[in-house]
């Protein structure tokens, strides 16, 4: 018979090799270097009424720079009438990505507006069989964030191990059915658009393994005191906000060669979705983000550093 004294050692000697085992970083992008290593993408998005500017025309029209000590992506605030969208910017990693851990430090998002439709995210090649996942994404005046896996075929997952409030919409991680991906919806108002805001962000944190990805939003007066030293430790957070496990998926398969992506896009997924009280406004979507520039100010990201952290043994 084996002693309980023995299991507790050997779980206890378990969790702190799990613990102590660590991610050295492997990339920084902030104020130093941030569109050294993202590029912009022009033209539109996913049906959306945003038109996406080069570099050129983002540096010259004030839509994306440093400001505050801060990398700052905005959307044009003061165009009336606009026919072919609103001018808006969309980055990408210039470098591809698979598993590891990723750190977003965020103190501003854009904020909740009819048509708006931001996102911070994550695409493999050869949509969707590389993957996406959807970290940071809402639309029109919703209080907290949607994080959704894309697939092609054959990935299903459950939620085990989310936070309390996470809700499965749909396990079938797949892009070609109804609901499009796996989305999981969260009650927590702080991570997302006004709510994100009004807390002066905080940092959001996926780890991407074989078996699982998880998300973590953490509000700028709870960041973890071993991210902030740079030496994250995932096992001594607790829930994570949402936790996608692999059952009917292979992972390796499924989601490989991510850039990493912000943009703000209009209307699109917004558009869709237009609400009684968008609707008081403006008969359609389009119609009201060509007219009205000023609904806009807020939308904006304020990133102080993206971090990519990786470990020998996140794979497993």
């Amino acid at each position: 018979m084996v002693r309980l004294s023995t299991l507790v050692s050997a779980a206890t000697l378990a969790l702190s090799k799990t613990v102590t085992a660590k991610y050295a970083l492997f990339k920084t992008y902030d104020t130093t270097n941030f569109f050294d290593g993202f590029e912009f993408r022009n033209g539109t998005g996913s049906g959306g009424f945003a038109q996406y500017v080069d570099a050129a025309t983002a540096e010259a029209k004030s839509l994306a720079g440093i400001r505050d000590g801060k990398v700052y992506l905005g959307v044009d605030n003061t165009t009336e009438n606009t026919t072919g969208g609103r001018q808006s910017v969309r980055v990408i990693t210039k470098d591809v990505f698979t598993n590891g851990l990723y750190i977003a430090d965020i103190a501003h998002m854009p904020g909740n507006a009819c048509g708006i439709w931001p996102a911070y995210w994550t695409s493999g090649p050869d949509w969707p069989n590389g993957g996406e996942i959807d970290i940071i994404e809402g639309v029109n005046m919703q209080k907290t964030p949607i994080i959704t896996l894309h697939s092609g075929k054959n990935c299903t997952v459950t939620n085990t191990g989310s936070a309390a409030g996470s809700v499965l919409v749909d396990p079938d991680c797949d892009s070609s059915t109804s609901s499009g991906g796996c989305s999981q919806t969260s009650t927590n108002t702080q991570a997302y658009g006004d709510g994100f805001n009004a807390v002066d962000g905080g940092v959001y944190v996926t780890q991407w393994l074989r078996s699982d990805i998880s998300v973590w939003f953490f509000p700028r007066s709870s960041i973890p005191a071993d991210i902030t030293k740079g030496a994250p430790a995932p096992p001594t957070w607790g829930k994570p906000l949402t936790r996608f496990v692999a059952s009917g998926c292979d992972f390796a398969t499924h989601f490989k060669s991510n850039d990493i992506i912000f943009n703000t896009n209009l209307c699109g997924w917004a558009g869709s979705e237009w609400p009684s009280e968008c609707k008081a406004k403006a008969a359609t979507c389009k119609e009201y983000v060509a007219q009205n520039p000023s609904a806009y100010w807020d939308a904006y990201w304020l990133i102080n550093s993206v971090k990519v952290y990786q470990w020998s043994n996140a794979a497993k």
